[in-house]
């Protein structure tokens, strides 16, 4: 039977989609009896971010319409969906949000297809298809249980891609409506996708150029521009689609009209694109991703902050074989990818197109010396189009090979022979990654219990202080409020938390209050439109306490003081996942407000690295301890041990504590935490934090603490004062 070339792309993106569908679920499969990833019989989610709008989705369904300043995302666009789909599948909520990354992101096969059969290359873009929806950086990022955004943010502006092609090469005003209507779908799923919308017009209004020069008929790209402009103005959405509508409805109806006054309807439109403020969500983004400092001022006192980007490893440098693995599987994958794309480009240079998403990939490595790279988490934007060139490269060399090596009714078989080869051994580094990419869920059950006990016994008005990357997950299981989570995470919001957990108990306890009653002052004045807040709670606080210089009022602390009334509960969530970051989580406060310069790092190390010797205790990373002399050798240094801490749980689940006093004045104190199989070595200062204290040693201040859940996961005080 013979394929109508519309069956053949029905047929080729179902199997495509089947396959990328089919790899997602490899992750299901290796841990279908893990019961810890699993909650209530269901998996859990495996990305912080997720739990932010499942936390929106569940809301939504539970027929909450109103934000009340606890950060739920009931208007974003991934909750609505979401919620959407829960009421009109039969399956239940856990199952729809772990379940919708795979299936949505496996979309992504169709515009690709669609691409390649534009320039009758559909088996190219079969290959495309099959490489790209399981390239490294895609399918991490789409993988079953990787409920985020990105499950649609990359198949928007391929569908984009798609249209503005055919636009560009039919001038059918069906295209441009579609290209306006991508546009207009975009932004409603990711607002941060502005700047790439930009590029794409920057792209065309360079063809238009090129138009001119050589005295070709440029007005229908106007227009192309003039819909995409409409689409992209910064103002409501409804506006927007109600004017890309009417702009679409009188090129229907009155086309020789459109075309007498094309200039002035251009013209029209970049005016109200920068009157509606059309650049300033790019040069934001451009401060934020590009131009970066590890520390950042404030007005008012111009306090001088810790940035978070400098600690956020997808926002951070990354090696060029890491950035090639994630693009293409592999370098040499890469190097032939881009090979192919500029190949494509030559033979059809409408595949300049594809700039846009390819540049904002590259961006992930950046330019040395001129641009810093923005981190691994954009690579993403460059699969598509890099598999595109793959796919390419793979079908014009197969096709040039089988022509010289083959003769008559055999090219055709020789040259798909070829292509399945090469097609396999482009797959294999991503397959290959695939099985080794054993993600875990964002908490384990256990951790799981403990935040659901919590739930039972906070409300919902409560907060739960703790460090950032903890804020979604908590929410969404306990339904309480968080001082800061994975979208507000600025150096001014993350100081007073990594004040807390460092400093010793009872200035953390003033502080906890001081920072959620601030808070709360904060969203009572920006409802009633009252702009005299300071920029920050650490610079409201000080002022209002009489001080100039927040190291001043830091120290009043130590003395007595008087808080805030208070106005609702707060509790101290302390997990043991926070051991690995809690060096990170320290250099936010460790540093000088008023001028930015960084104090001496504290001394922290722990680890699960162990190797008793008899006299030497091996300890990984060049860090040993000697028995017999209670010292501590780190690196070529030797440092004397002032106490050794021995921490185990009875039979009765009680924590017992046994401390040797080895060295009176000795700076360094090790802590081996025998249930947990881990050695902790640390300075005085982080000895007495308020996380060391009361995680590790549960020791806390009757008087301004009670334990509320103590597990050997995660324990949880509440706050007194």
């Amino acid at each position: 039977m013979v394929l109508t070339q519309n069956k053949k792309t029905i047929l080729l993106i179902f199997i495509a989609f089947i396959f990328s569908l089919t790899v997602r679920l490899f992750w299901v499969q290796e841990f279908s009896d893990t019961e810890q990833y699993k909650f209530n019989g269901e998996f859990m989610i495996n990305t912080n971010d997720g739990y932010y709008w499942a936390e929106g989705a569940r809301d939504i369904l539970a027929g909450k319409t109103e934000n009340t300043n606890d950060l739920s995302p009931l208007q974003n666009a991934a909750p609505q969906l979401t919620a959407w789909l829960v009421k009109i599948l039969p399956f239940s909520f856990e199952t729809v949000i772990f379940y919708m990354p795979a299936f949505f992101s496996s979309l992504i096969v169709i515009p690709i297809l669609l691409i390649a059969r534009e320039f009758d290359k559909e088996e190219a873009g079969f290959i495309a298809a099959l490489v790209g929806s399981i390239a490294w950086s895609y399918y991490n990022r789409t993988m079953v249980g990787y409920y985020d955004t990105d499950f649609l943010n990359i198949l928007f502006p391929t569908i984009l891609l798609w249209s503005l092609i055919w636009a560009l090469k039919s001038s059918q005003e069906k295209y441009f409506l579609i290209a306006a209507l991508d546009s207009i779908a975009y932004r409603w799923w990711y607002p941060q996708s502005y700047s790439l919308e930009f590029a794409f017009i920057v792209l065309i209004a360079l063809f238009i150029a090129y138009q001119i020069k050589k005295r070709e008929p440029f007005q229908t790209n106007l227009l192309l521009i003039s819909f995409l402009l409409l689409a992209m103005l910064n103002l409501d959405g409804w506006i927007r689609l109600m004017s890309v509508l009417t702009l679409s409805l009188v090129l229907h109806f009155k086309k020789e009209l459109v075309f007498k006054y094309i200039y002035y309807i251009f013209a029209f439109s970049v005016v109200l694109f920068l009157i509606a403020g059309g650049l300033d969500p790019i040069i934001e983004k451009l401060k934020s991703y590009v131009f970066r400092d590890t520390v950042s001022a404030t007005e008012g006192l111009g306090l001088h902050f810790y940035t978070v980007m400098q600690t956020i490893r997808e926002a951070g440098s990354i090696p060029f074989d890491t950035f090639a693995n994630r693009i293409s599987g592999q370098t040499i994958t890469f190097i032939l990818s881009l090979v192919g794309y500029i190949w494509f480009v030559r033979r059809h240079p409408i595949m300049l197109l594809a700039l846009p998403m390819l540049g904002l990939g590259f961006l992930a490595y950046g330019i040395p010396g001129l641009i810093a790279p923005a981190g691994l988490r954009f690579t993403v934007y460059a699969v598509p189009v890099m598999a595109l060139g793959l796919g390419f490269l793979i079908y014009e060399v197969s096709k040039y090979l089988s022509s010289r090596l083959v003769q008559d009714f055999a090219v055709k078989r020789f040259q798909y022979m070829l292509m399945s080869v090469f097609t396999a051994l482009a797959l294999y580094p991503n397959l290959d990654h695939v099985q080794e990419y054993k993600v875990p869920t964002v908490f384990t059950k256990n951790e799981v219990e403990v935040l659901d006990q919590l739930k039972s016994i906070a409300d919902r008005e409560d907060y739960v202080v703790t460090w950032w990357d903890y804020g979604y997950p908590i929410r969404y299981y306990s339904d309480v409020k968080t001082l800061a989570d994975g979208g507000k995470h600025s150096g001014a919001v993350n100081f007073p938390l990594s004040y807390i957990l460092t400093s010793p108990i009872q200035e953390a306890a003033k502080m906890a209050r001081l920072d959620v009653e601030y808070t709360e002052k904060r969203f009572a004045l920006r409802e009633v439109n009252n702009t005299t807040f300071a920029s920050s709670n650490i610079e409201q606080m000080t002022v209002d306490y009489g001080f100039t210089d927040p190291n001043d009022f830091l120290l009043s602390l130590q003395a007595d003081l008087k808080l805030p009334e208070k106005t609702r509960d707060i509790y101290l969530y302390l997990p043991n996942r926070m051991m690995s970051i809690f060096p990170t989580v320290s250099l936010f406060s460790n540093l000088d407000l008023m001028t930015g310069e960084k104090f001496k790092k504290p001394f922290f190390y722990s680890t699960a690295y162990i190797q008793d010797t008899g006299k030497i205790i091996e300890l990984g990373n060049n860090v040993r301890i000697s028995k017999e002399k209670g010292e501590l050798q780190i690196g070529d240094q030797s440092v004397l041990i002032n106490r050794f801490i021995v921490t185990a749980y009875d039979k009765e689940q009680k924590l017992q504590v046994s401390s040797q006093l080895l060295h009176h004045d000795a700076p360094m104190y090790v802590i081996f935490m025998k249930d947990y199989n881990q050695f902790v070595i640390l300075d005085k200062k982080m000895y007495n934090s308020s996380f060391i204290q009361m995680f590790v040693l549960e020791k806390y201040d009757p008087s301004l603490f009670e334990p509320v859940i103590i597990h050997p996961l995660a324990k949880i005080y509440k706050l007194k004062i």
